[in-house]
């Protein structure tokens, strides 16, 4: 579960959001493993976890074989970190920080309200251009089926419209 309040996070359903972007990019092996994804790096497998040491900011950590310095629940790059952290004032990378930031990108993706009332599959087709785990994403990543993603919201409480 994010470890932002649903009140905090604009309701219940950008909770589910959140859970079901975590099981995308992460997937629930490597949840249940880890601090439930905030400290994951890149390049992780179940069976070889790469994890952050702490969480005082983005670990820049540049994982050669995927050419990516992406870290953390969402999988955030660090060329994108410093200008988030600054825009929205995160003391850190911690997970409420984490939070912040992927919602801030649903809000910047024109997601936000589609996520709120329900609209999953708008929601994620806005946000496949940031996130390569999502259908369409078109990354030449694995992508998973919206049905997938959809069950995993719903499992995770969201209300669809």
């Amino acid at each position: 579960m994010p470890r932002i309040t649903a009140q905090q996070a604009g309701g219940e359903n950008v909770c589910a959001f959140l859970d079901t972007l975590a099981a995308s990019e992460i997937g629930p092996k490597m949840l249940a493993l880890s601090d439930d994804g905030y400290n994951v790096l890149v390049g992780s497998m179940p069976n070889k976890m790469l994890l952050m040491r702490d969480y005082s900011d983005h670990p820049n950590v540049y994982n050669q074989a995927t050419n990516s310095t992406a870290a953390g629940r969402y999988q955030i790059l660090y060329r994108y970190w410093p200008h988030y952290k600054a825009l929205l004032k995160l003391p850190d990378f911690g997970p409420i920080s984490q939070d912040l930031y992927a919602i801030q990108q649903f809000r910047e993706q024109r997601a936000l309200d589609d996520i709120k009332a329900g609209r999953f599959a708008s929601a994620i087709a806005k946000c496949r251009n940031i996130w390569a785990s999502l259908p369409g994403a078109g990354y030449g990543q694995h992508e998973h089926n919206i049905d997938h993603l959809l069950a995993a919201f719903v499992k995770a409480g969201g209300k669809v419209a």
